[in-house]
């Protein structure tokens, strides 16, 4: 095991890592930790300083794992290795130094929940931290400051935040909350608007007008023009109008008083 992790360490560091050869290096090793597999450890008395390396190793090789997944934009795996890591943030934390990097990856994952609008899921995480942390880390108020502007809807503010994320690993992340916040401004703005010029609507969204991302965005959400040129929204906001039989309101009726004379 230790063979394949100093593999990967080496590639790793070099300024222009092959993404391939770690990948293959990645798979080797999850099959070696497999293979090996892990003695339980109950006291922090008992354990031993192969069983502290192991864990060692293990927890470093997650942490490159995860930096490796968001540079081939696998979101999954990223997924994936986050909650194996965390047991070795939290479960193992008594028998380990605390790692250097680890609130890096925790705001990482926290920017990740934020960008998938999993608001709950966001919430349950910062539920684990202390509040200092909250307050003070570099890594982790930022996407703090982030998830005020997103509830806020304050979503220019979002926008201009790219550029100062501490991180340029939060990058990919920051893009896809960049284009979640796009969709709720595109959202807010089919319910706000009747019609839009399209220098305007470019504006709201912070996009170029005719642009390839404005192009796709009006074609994902099906905007259509008028005879000015302007965006018209009042098809979207138009509700096709349903048609109850009244025998069904009768029935319906009838029903919810057997079940009141039930109650009563």
């Amino acid at each position: 095991m230790s063979n394949f992790y100093n593999e990967l360490k080496k590639e790793w560091t070099k300024a222009s890592p092959n993404l391939g050869v770690c990948g293959q290096l990645l798979e080797s090793l999850k099959m070696e930790m497999v293979r090996v597999g892990f003695v339980g450890i109950k006291d922090q008395n008992d354990v031993q300083p192969q069983q502290k390396q192991q864990l060692q190793t293990s927890r470093d090789m997650l942490e490159i794992a995860i930096e490796h997944s968001i540079k081939v934009k696998d979101n999954a795996a990223f997924e994936r290795y986050m909650t194996q890591l965390k047991m070795y943030y939290y479960d193992y934390d008594k028998f380990l130094d605390s790692s250097p990097q680890m609130h890096k990856f925790m705001g990482l994952h926290l920017l990740y929940l934020l960008a998938t609008n999993r608001i709950a899921d966001f919430h349950i995480e910062l539920e684990r931290l202390p509040s200092a942390l909250l307050l003070q880390n570099p890594f982790i108020s930022p996407v703090l400051a982030l998830e005020n502007y997103f509830m806020e809807g304050r979503y220019n503010k979002i926008l201009q935040a790219k550029k100062s994320m501490p991180s340029e690993l939060y990058a990919d992340f920051m893009d896809l909350l960049v284009n979640t916040a796009r969709e709720e401004i595109a959202s807010c703005m089919e319910k706000s608007y009747g019609k839009i010029s399209q220098k305007q609507a470019a504006s709201r969204l912070g996009l170029k007008p005719g642009g390839t991302e404005m192009t796709a965005l009006v074609a994902r959400r099906k905007w259509t023009l008028d005879a000015d040129g302007n965006f018209n929204y009042a098809d979207l906001n138009t509700r096709q109008k349903e048609r109850v039989l009244a025998k069904d309101i009768a029935v319906h009726t009838l029903t919810y008083a057997q079940e009141l004379e039930k109650i009563v």
